[in-house]
């Protein structure tokens, strides 16, 4: 086998590890130079061993045959810290309006506007209109596929957001016995 080798084989089992992964977080995560990164990608893609797709300045890559196109549209975005944060408080709250997700997240109104309108058109929430306010919900089924992507792809992540969950349970427990 020689060093090509071992590195394909190397860049494949992260990509199988972390799908939806981009190129330079491969680069940053193996410590290889970038053409070679970009070598073996483009090796193991005409292989048919990973696929990619392609949103803005982003390319994602995933195992080839393992994900339906919604899941990786979802894992795309788990990628993104900001974009999951929104998802989290999405899930938690049910249905915020912008202000809270700004609130929340602690990010710009602009730029929860930017996540919230491309998490929109990849179907991942809805938008509903209540007078005045939009509120943003997750997408009918969207639910059980991003906990179950987070919790399999993510795990520390998912560790966090469980114990948090997990304390808000609590906390409105224990709320409710003093009354």
């Amino acid at each position: 086998m020689d060093e090509s080798d071992d590195t394909d084989d190397k860049v494949l089992c992260f990509i199988q590890d972390n799908p939806g992964c981009h190129l330079r977080r491969i680069k940053r995560a193996m410590n290889v130079s970038m053409g070679t990164v970009q070598y073996q990608l483009d090796k193991l893609e005409k292989m048919g061993r990973i696929t990619s797709s392609r949103h803005g300045l982003y390319k994602y890559y995933f195992a080839a045959g393992l994900f339906k196109e919604n899941e990786k549209d979802i894992l795309e975005v788990l990628t993104h810290e900001a974009a999951r944060k929104i998802i989290m408080f999405i899930i938690e709250q049910k249905s915020p309006t912008q202000t809270d997700i700004v609130n929340s997240v602690k990010i710009s109104a602009r730029s929860i506007s930017w996540h919230v309108g491309r998490l929109v058109a990849l179907k991942i929430i809805t938008e509903i209109k209540d007078g005045k306010y939009k509120r943003y919900q997750l997408h009918e089924n969207d639910a059980k596929y991003i906990l179950t992507l987070l919790r399999s792809y993510y795990p520390s992540i998912w560790d966090r957001w469980s114990t948090r969950v997990v304390d808000m349970f609590l906390s409105l427990s224990i709320t409710r016995e003093k009354e």
